[in-house]
């Protein structure tokens, strides 16, 4: 505590002091709630990041909402974690939803963990052919992005 800050509450007793930081401090972690919970409520994953990552990250958001005394239900923060994924993870979701599962955070990040290695693999897209009455799978290259001319 700074020496002005000091000298305001030399005099009073703890409750006191408390509430009166309370007052001065209240408005600064309102504004803190509201931009962290922005922030959380919008995350998005973004491509190539590893899942860890960004789970991690959003699990910071909820932990910092708790410590500003704005705490998450489990329930709710699974969904904005499981809506916040990419396309690629919409069979996890699908499983995660269909069988009711209800994990804690970390347990459900060592679950994203274990299906990221199987989406990378499928990444580039599985194609079943038939040829001569018999069946043969073929992995597609993912489309090159093509070149914009600047004018």
């Amino acid at each position: 505590m700074n020496s002005k800050l000091q000298k305001q509450h030399e005099n009073m007793d703890a409750y006191d002091m408390v509430e009166h930081l309370k007052q001065l401090y209240q408005g600064k972690a309102r504004h803190e709630r509201f931009e962290v919970s922005k922030t959380l409520f919008e995350c998005k994953m973004q491509e190539r990041t590893p899942i860890e990552t960004h789970v991690l990250k959003m699990i910071e958001y909820v932990e910092n909402l708790e410590r500003l005394e704005f705490p998450l239900e489990q329930e709710l923060t699974t969904d904005l974690i499981l809506q916040s994924l990419l396309e690629g993870y919409s069979q996890f979701i699908m499983n995660y939803n269909m069988n009711e599962i209800d994990k804690p955070l970390l347990e459900i990040l060592s679950m994203l963990r274990t299906t990221e290695p199987n989406l990378k693999k499928t990444k580039l897209g599985t194609v079943l052919m038939v040829q001569n009455g018999s069946p043969k799978i073929r992995v597609r290259p993912k489309p090159r992005a093509r070149p914009t001319l600047l004018h």
